[in-house]
């Protein structure tokens, strides 16, 4: 790493198709060293954030070598971060190196009080462990990574690529960049919201799973929902069970998408809340997220209706209870075993009323487990805070 007291880097040739090029090996650092480190940061820039690539140049794409190799305890005892107590003994050591491009390199150097010794130790472990973890996965993991979002609050949503090849760990995604089904030029205030953009995700999703399926492709999807309930589950009987699909939300306590290991699982328990006048009026009320009260129902259905209920089993309703995979699992289980029950009860339905206090998941799966032509068509209702009251939004299944 060069410092503002002392220059005087190594520099070597090398006979490279018959001419010599020069290849700067700050300090004179090992050819050894430096080749496990380029492999250790994957040729990319090591400055949390950064990762730009450095062996080709962003703008034009020629390949060359634009890494440079810095020093986190410098060179000097004069330079960045160099007077420390437990410098390191070989201080052209692995442990001691940083693959950066020059922006980041000169501003870690330019100024070390904001970029001190610790903070860049971290920036290199966190960024090789990604590396390694990216490069360990075999070739039949990947995954179509889809994202399926709108306004949320009237605000715009996001989810990093970073978060999502965490979260699909050990899969890896199989494009750079997630497949988008962006539902934010919609004005989810207008009175035809709903049906544009269900043709919207309709038309997205269908190429992708054509994607997906192609005969080289992945042949599994991971969906990431940050949409409403009843889109979500429209979205998750388009899917069906067309293609493998797994599952995931954002967990509040962690602000990450990985699901949780460890701790028990919840269990969830179905019951008849009300038995109705009429035998083919049937509402399900999923009361896991918060609690749902009869009386909050709309009244066409709260009269004649037969009202079952799944809830949490021993826990009051709560919006973080969904923390493992398991417990999703647990949820989907349940729920089929909630439309058979029903369905032997009330003969074949025309459709069941569905009133979802849910996380993205299970909205997901709501959708994902209706079997055409045996369950009926979700007719799915959200509580419009405005209004104070339940409101009819999408039918599902038909």
């Amino acid at each position: 790493m060069t410092d503002s007291t002392t220059k005087k880097d190594t520099k070597k040739t090398k006979k490279v198709n018959g001419k010599r090029s020069v290849v700067d090996v700050t300090r004179d650092i090992s050819d050894r060293n430096q080749l496990i480190l380029c492999i250790q940061a994957g040729g990319r820039c090591e400055f949390d954030g950064c990762n730009r690539y450095l062996f080709e140049h962003h703008l034009t794409h020629k390949r060359f070598n634009f890494a440079q190799m810095a020093h986190i305890v410098a060179f000097s005892k004069l330079g960045p971060r160099g007077n420390v107590t437990d410098r390191p003994e070989d201080i052209n050591s692995l442990d001691n190196l940083m693959l950066l491009c020059h922006p980041c390199h000169k501003q870690i150097d330019d100024f070390p009080e904001d970029f001190n010794r610790e903070t860049l130790e971290g920036y290199k472990k966190a960024h090789e462990d990604r590396i390694l973890l990216l490069t360990s996965s075999a070739p039949d993991r990947q995954t179509t990574a889809v994202v399926l979002k709108s306004r949320i609050g009237g605000k715009p949503v996001k989810i990093s690529s970073a978060e999502i090849y965490e979260a699909v760990s050990p899969r890896y995604p199989a494009t750079r960049l997630p497949r988008e089904i962006d539902l934010s030029c919609f004005d989810d205030q207008g009175a035809d919201f709903y049906s544009s953009a269900a043709r919207k995700i309709k038309r997205d999703l269908e190429n992708i799973l054509d994607f997906a399926m192609e005969e080289d492709k992945t042949n599994h999807v991971s969906l990431f929902g940050l949409a409403s309930m009843a889109l979500l589950a429209y979205a998750g009987n388009l899917i069906s069970n067309k293609i493998p699909c797994d599952l995931y939300q954002k967990h509040k306590d962690t602000q990450d998408w990985q699901w949780k290991t460890g701790g028990d699982f919840v269990q969830y328990k179905f019951h008849r809340l009300k038995e109705g006048s009429d035998r083919k009026e049937v509402a399900l009320i999923l009361s896991l997220s918060g609690k749902i009260h009869l009386d909050t129902l709309p009244a066409e259905v709260a009269e004649d209706a037969s009202v079952y209920e799944i809830v949490l089993e021993g826990v009051t309703p709560h919006d973080g209870f969904l923390r493992q995979k398991q417990d999703l699992t647990n949820f989907e289980v349940t729920y089929r075993r909630a439309l058979r029950e029903i369905g032997a009860e009330h003969g074949k339905l025309d459709a069941l009323h569905l009133f979802p206090a849910v996380p993205a998941p299970v909205a997901v799966a709501c959708g994902r487990e209706l079997m055409p032509k045996i369950d009926p068509v979700l007719v799915i209702y959200d509580d419009d805070k405005r209004q104070g009251n339940f409101k009819r939004i999408l039918e599902v299944n038909n």
